[in-house]
């Protein structure tokens, strides 16, 4: 009697089984069988390519946009770095780029019956925890932006900022990198470049001062001044026009200063000093060889003359 029971319930049992697993496959297989279900599908595949396809295109027609604004800026500038341009280039396309695709996973993802609100609202909440955290990173990639944008400085620039000046051999989103003359490396974040000198943005000017003797005259010392400086520009590419002299700079009871000023291209200045000096050192010692050869030739000729006299 026991074993009968039993073996009924497993009878039952397993007929309840079979029973669930045909309301299943009936359920599978009219939803399969549904004719909306794939128009539905069918429907949203087209939507989803459609809004693909809108996104590349939005995404080509702004980058075709951008290249031709660059275009036209580079050649209406008259001091033209082509790095500076591909740089604000691509980063208004990378923006293009992850703006226009984030809206397009949004259209995506409501397509799919994916509901984009608490999606949002978790972003903005993760987004606020962030930009708490990283307030510096974000001062630095703002103000590297604006850096670019606005032209401050380029690539290859002499540039100073606080006690740092070098040349610009790497300008980032987060930092810029200077070189100084002595070869140091200067690594200085976006954000903490409050003001900038550039040396490269035209041309600069030599100041050159010469101390001239006492019982030397101005106009003497004016007339071997100018003459030292004929086809200077010749000399060095980097004078852009013959020095001007401008006459007594200062003056003491044994000597006079006089200012020479030459306008040169841009980081050029101290090279442009140099060789002023050097020009003028040269005639100066020039001068004073033949004053001195003349003077010796002078006393000579006395002695001859004395030596002349006292023989007779």
């Amino acid at each position: 009697m026991l074993s009968f029971q039993f073996a009924q319930g497993e009878e039952t049992s397993a007929a309840g089984a079979v029973n669930e697993a045909l309301r299943w496959t009936d359920k599978v297989w009219n939803k399969i069988a549904d004719p909306d279900m794939w128009l539905n599908i069918m429907f949203s595949s087209i939507r989803i390519i459609i809004i693909f396809i809108i996104t590349r295109i939005v995404i080509k027609v702004v980058y075709r946009i951008i290249d031709r604004s660059m275009a036209r800026k580079q050649e209406g500038k008259i001091r033209v770095n082509p790095r500076r341009f591909v740089t604000v280039g691509e980063l208004l396309k990378n923006a293009t780029s992850i703006t226009c695709n984030f809206i397009m996973i949004l259209l995506l993802l409501s397509e799919i019956n994916i509901q984009v609100g608490p999606l949002l609202a978790s972003a903005g909440v993760l987004g606020l925890a962030i930009g708490f955290g990283a307030q510096g990173l974000v001062k630095d990639v703002i103000t590297g932006f604006f850096i670019i944008l606005e032209d401050q400085f380029a690539v290859g620039d002499v540039i100073q900022t606080g006690t740092y000046k070098g040349t610009v051999e790497v300008i980032g989103l987060r930092t810029t990198k200077l070189v100084s003359w002595q070869g140091e490396v200067h690594i200085i974040p976006n954000g903490a470049i409050a003001s900038v000198t550039n040396y490269s943005m035209s041309n600069s000017l030599a100041v050159v001062d010469i101390p001239m003797k006492a019982d030397l005259s101005l106009d003497e010392s004016v007339h071997l001044v100018k003459k030292s400086l004929v086809g200077i520009e010749e000399r060095d590419l980097n004078i852009v026009k013959v020095p001007d002299v401008l006459g007594i700079q200062s003056m003491s009871t044994s000597e006079y200063v006089v200012r020479i000023v030459a306008e040169c291209m841009p980081n050029s200045r101290a090279s442009v000093e140099r060789q002023i000096q050097g020009d003028v050192k040269k005639t100066l010692e020039y001068h004073e060889m033949s004053n001195q050869a003349v003077l010796e030739q002078a006393v000579a000729l006395e002695k001859d003359e004395g030596d002349g006299t006292g023989g007779a």
